[in-house]
């Protein structure tokens, strides 16, 4: 974790930034905004914060990590904060184009720890606001499932795509912001969007719909319902796990109906301590947490096809479940 994290991350994560918790007000180097006085704002500030939300979103949505998303809104308030405000035409579209190449610069980072990651690597889940599912195409970008197929495209590919599809950005402002020329982000843009097209989740699952499948999921696991739980999941459903090599999780894909209910029902029944689950917005998504003797342990997020869950992902790796202890604002 990078050093500028303890500066500002863990207010952060504590309650959302405003003018008085603003990076600014808290980087010890760049305090002119307090010493010129009033409320402590300056237009920098104003600018930052008013976008923050969307700049973490990006950052996210390019990385399946919030914390590395932090670290990514820290480097770009950085940056930030020495742009002669004069000059930028489009404030939005500027800070945009700042975590978008700070966050590609940490895709290099992320995809090295990937390579030595203690099984499968699942994006780090977030306790969402209800108003993220009220946006269905942002709930979508955001969702597990989704998170995963964006990790089977190349860092820029991903960048084109979630600026295009997701916030709408102009190609000419994406090509700033990867550095290439506007007829490249087309044709990057076009191949991106087949390849998802390729691999999201068929059809659209209504939020209804989705927590009426896991409260039948969830009762099926609980009382030990085998033929339950093989009335809900799609007979090539894939489940899979992320320890971190911290906590114990399959370290490969369990593949098939039969294999996963048995799997899910006898790991309850190993269990010592007080299980509970329950159920939560997590990504934009109705979504499952398990509880052992009170303690989050399990957030459960899924993917649904055709009426049935076929995609099961369990992340278990506590240094992914800090963002499951308050909602997380996003937006586009």
């Amino acid at each position: 974790m990078s050093c500028a994290r303890e500066t500002v991350g863990v207010e952060q994560r504590e309650k959302p930034v405003t003018s008085e918790t603003s990076p600014r007000a808290q980087d010890g180097t760049t305090r002119r905004a307090v010493a010129a006085g009033g409320d402590g704002t300056d237009p920098a500030t104003e600018a930052f914060v008013a976008h923050r939300n969307l700049l973490f979103t990006v950052a996210y949505e390019l990385l399946g990590s919030a914390a590395d998303a932090e670290d990514v809104l820290q480097e770009t308030w950085l940056r930030w904060a020495d742009v002669d405000l004069g000059t930028v035409r489009d404030r939005r579209a500027y800070l945009v184009r700042i975590t978008t190449r700070q966050a590609l610069n940490r895709l290099r980072t992320l995809g090295r720890r990937k390579e030595s990651y203690v099984g499968s690597w699942l994006p780090e889940p977030l306790l969402t606001t209800p108003d993220v599912a009220e946006d269905v195409e942002l709930a979508d970008s955001v969702s597990m499932a989704m998170m995963l197929v964006l990790e089977t495209l190349t860092p820029t590919e991903r960048a084109v795509f979630v600026l295009r599809e997701v916030f709408d950005l102009g190609y000419d402002e994406i090509a700033e912001a990867v550095e290439k020329s506007p007829a490249a982000v087309r044709q990057i843009a076009h191949r991106a969007r087949a390849h998802v097209a390729a691999r999201r989740p068929r059809g659209v699952v209504s939020a209804t719909e989705s927590r009426q499948a896991l409260a039948a999921f969830q009762r099926a696991v609980e009382t030990g319902d085998l033929q339950g739980l093989l009335d809900i999941l799609s007979p090539d459903v894939v489940l899979l796990g992320d320890g971190g090599g911290i906590k114990q999780a399959v370290l490969r894909p369990v593949t098939g109906a039969g294999k996963v209910a048995r799997f899910l029902v006898g790991g309850l029944l190993k269990q010592s301590a007080t299980v509970s689950m329950g159920p939560v917005q997590v990504n934009g998504y109705p979504a499952l947490t398990l509880r052992l003797d009170g303690e989050l342990d399990t957030v459960v997020a899924v993917r649904f096809d055709d009426g049935r869950i076929t995609g099961l992902y369990a992340v278990r790796n506590p240094e992914k479940l800090s963002h499951m202890r308050r909602e997380t604002a996003l937006r586009r």
